[in-house]
């Protein structure tokens, strides 16, 4: 995919390197979802599902990097990374400019851009605590789609997933959370 020449959303928080050390994979974050799915329907209110998901994303996948050294400067990102999260910017804004058009022509009102946040390991959101092993979510709480970029190497080591239509559809489906939010689907959703 040729993305020469696109521009960058700014709706970009990029907390990579904020946190400690984690580990992340498919494995967990499945896993992490069939827990979550019964514990649903057993009512498990009393169940800390982001414990369990935290003791999860220690079950193998990407070692990541801590967030600072011992001198407490900051980690320097691999170039794939840096590509990988300037790639992630570009189909973001991309989503942007397709999603404004697309409010404009449906009389839907103007078009409210999410942010994305970038991190690793895990970071806070306003739905609780987000963790590499749940995979990339959208939190309707901050109206933002946050994404580890572990994800994108984990969908190519263990399922074989490579290429930028994978990861740009990863993004697009968030950004689809985040459609769905502003159009009250997901709230219709959420109450049945």
């Amino acid at each position: 995919m040729d993305l020469d020449g696109r521009r960058e959303s700014t709706n970009v928080e990029d907390r990579r390197g904020m946190s400690g050390g984690a580990k992340a994979g498919l494995g967990g974050g499945i896993m992490g979802i069939i827990i979550a799915l019964i514990a649903m329907f057993m009512g498990g209110g009393g169940l800390d599902l982001g414990s369990i998901l935290g003791q999860m994303g220690n079950m193998g996948g990407i070692e990541m990097q801590q967030g600072t050294d011992n001198n407490g400067e900051p980690v320097e990102f691999s170039a794939e990374e840096q590509e990988l999260a300037s790639f992630s910017k570009k189909i973001l804004g991309g989503t942007e400019d397709i999603w404004s058009q697309i409010f404009e022509q449906q009389g839907l009102g103007e078009y409210r851009d999410p942010k994305m946040v970038l991190y690793s390991g895990m970071t806070s959101t306003a739905c609780g605590q987000g963790q590499a092993a749940m995979g990339p979510f959208y939190c309707s709480g901050d109206q933002s789609l946050y994404l580890d970029l572990s994800f994108f190497m984990s969908m190519k080591q263990q399922l074989g997933a490579d290429g930028d239509f994978s990861y740009a559809y990863v993004i697009a489906h968030e950004v689809g959370h985040h459609v769905e939010y502003l159009t009250g689907v997901l709230q219709q959703i959420h109450s049945k």
